[in-house]
């Protein structure tokens, strides 16, 4: 019994805030849909407290708006507010892989090759949730081994914005935003220690998803 802790409201608000969030991204609370506490805490088997906390955070972050004694609901895709979400990760993960590279090991190269692994595998398959978990993960190595916090909290910040619209539109070329081939480029840069280039990938790989802001949704 000596062993047991309460648990941290912290962690309670968090699991709320990743599950709401992982549900606007994927769609399963799609654009315009309004979202109530009450429900939504029913459905996680949560107090209304951290799905408060949760949906605040999340209003902070672009995905969720709210008036005052009148609703919440989840905002709509806005082309402009992805392309200013992608510039600014773009910048984020270039800074990252920058400062990275003369700090990689060898485990952690080996890391971003199985993640890049899973992604291919994952696109191959159209399994949307599984190519985007990879290509988070093989970024991560790079945003965790920069050391750089405010790097790694404004990039956790703009990126579900993105990763919004590429759930939309996974399947189509340019949605798969982080080829294989691209990976396998900056993984071979940060290999050879060259900072330079791995920064010069990184931000071609996000460059891309400005423009796919532009492009009219799949059919």
């Amino acid at each position: 019994m000596e062993t047991l802790r309460p648990v941290r409201r912290t962690l309670l608000r968090d699991t709320a805030y990743e599950a709401i969030r992982d549900a606007i991204v994927r769609g399963d609370i799609p654009p315009g849909a309004s979202v109530r506490d009450a429900d939504l805490a029913e459905r996680l088997g949560l107090s209304r407290a951290p799905v408060r906390d949760a949906l605040s955070r999340l209003a902070g972050e672009g995905l969720v708006e709210s008036k005052p004694q009148s609703y919440t609901r989840v905002t709509r895709l806005v082309p402009r507010d992805v392309r200013d979400a992608a510039a600014v990760v773009r910048a984020m993960q270039e800074l990252a892989a920058r400062t990275a590279v003369p700090r990689l090991t060898d485990e952690d190269i080996a890391a971003m090759r199985a993640a890049n692994e899973r992604f291919r595998a994952a696109a191959a398959e159209g399994d949307t949730a599984a190519a985007l978990r990879a290509d988070d993960e093989l970024h991560e190595v790079l945003v965790t081994a920069c050391g750089n916090r405010a790097v790694a909290a404004t990039a956790e910040r703009y990126t579900p914005l993105i990763r919004r619209l590429e759930w939309r539109r996974f399947g189509t070329a340019s949605a798969v935003h982080g080829s294989a081939a691209l990976h396998d480029r900056l993984i071979d840069a940060c290999a050879d220690g060259d900072a330079e280039a791995a920064g010069r990938i990184t931000a071609e790989i996000w460059q891309v998803l400005e423009q796919l802001a532009d492009e009219p949704p799949a059919p």
